[in-house]
């Protein structure tokens, strides 16, 4: 009689093949038992409650507050109107220019934002701390300061 060819080790590794193929098993039959499939589609849907809170139900209409004018809504983008003369020149203190590179910025001082200043828009020479006038141009990377001059 011939003895079998498979090794003990090859044996264990079928078991464990088996075992891990029940478990595949049993997790697939758990799945589908929970399965939302098949739900209706009022079950699917979430309400959103006067809160902001997500919820089951749908919300009260009589606690509904706010009333939307349809008059009211502007569809597009509504035209700026041109600024006056006396907006187009501002005034403002360099916070940062450096001479070597050429560029800086320039902090204004009615709106308190920051504008890129190059040595290209200096009128006059400028270093930090320095109190300017200038002109602000929209460009593809955003406000810019040209006219760049010093106020005493």
């Amino acid at each position: 009689m011939a003895k079998s060819r498979q090794t003990f080790s090859k044996k264990e590794k079928e078991k464990k093949k088996q075992i891990k193929k029940q478990g595949k098993e049993e997790k697939k039959e758990i799945r589908k038992a929970n399965s939302n499939k098949g739900n209706s589609f009022e079950d699917m849907i979430a309400y959103v409650d006067e809160n902001g809170n997500i919820s089951s139900t749908p919300p009260d209409p009589s606690k509904k507050k706010t009333v939307i004018n349809a008059e009211n809504i502007k569809v597009g983008i509504s035209r700026q109107e041109d600024a006056a003369p006396q907006d187009i020149i501002r005034k403002g203190t360099v916070i940062f220019f450096n001479e070597s590179k050429g560029y800086g910025f320039i902090k204004d001082q009615e709106t308190q934002e920051s504008v890129f200043v190059h040595i290209n828009g200096l009128v006059d020479r400028i270093k930090d701390k320095d109190k300017v006038s200038f002109e602000v141009e929209m460009t593809p990377k955003g406000a810019s300061a040209v006219d760049v001059k010093l106020i005493e």
